[in-house]
């Protein structure tokens, strides 16, 4: 039981590492204030989603922490919390339909889904920084609809589809391994 505890806490504790690594040091970064994107930034939390919802929400929170300690503006740390809510979420939807990833068509409308959440959490926080007159006169030209619903919003949930789907790949190709499939039905069984 100590063993399962700590191979939990040190596969968590590796996630966040790489949730916080790659916003720092990816090269695809598209900053469209206020919206930013950044190839792979969700890929630890859709692969802890993968594991447990414990696991998924330890891993959302630990990015996030992370996202205030390297300096990120401050409505960027919130859309990192919003993350939370899709991990959890999702994660606690797949340990209910696990067979949900059997299927490509499945797989991919739960990823939409999954996305919609995600956007929705952080059109929700950005629209309170709109609406508070806390962004930049930039932010404001652009209007609500184009700044905080299409770039936010729908640029939300494509880029999520996207890290969700590497993060399928990556996942399907540690699957492969047998002694990570022992290892992973081992963790969730006894979540």
């Amino acid at each position: 039981m100590q063993h399962e505890r700590v191979q939990k806490l040190t596969i968590s504790a590796l996630l966040v590492a790489i949730g916080i690594l790659i916003p720092i040091i990816s090269p695809v970064k598209i900053i469209l204030e206020p919206a930013s994107f950044t190839l792979g930034s969700h890929v630890a939390i859709f692969i802890a989603l993968f594991i447990s919802p414990m696991m998924a929400v330890s891993v959302a929170l630990g990015t996030t922490v992370g996202f205030l300690i390297s300096g990120f503006p401050l409505v960027i740390s919130l859309r990192a919390l919003t993350h939370v809510l899709f991990a959890g979420v999702g994660a606690y939807w797949l340990q209910k339909d696990p067979g949900l990833m059997n299927s490509p068509i499945k797989t991919q409308l739960y990823s939409l889904m999954i996305g919609i959440l995600h956007a929705v959490a952080e059109v929700f926080v950005v629209a309170l920084f709109y609406f508070g007159g806390t962004m930049t006169e930039a932010d404001y030209s652009q209007g609500f609809l184009r700044s905080v619903f299409l770039m936010v919003g729908v640029g939300t949930v494509i880029h999520s589809m996207v890290d969700f789907s590497l993060a399928h790949i990556v996942w399907k190709a540690l699957n492969t391994r047998q002694s990570f499939v022992a290892k992973m039905t081992k963790l969730r069984n006894n979540n």
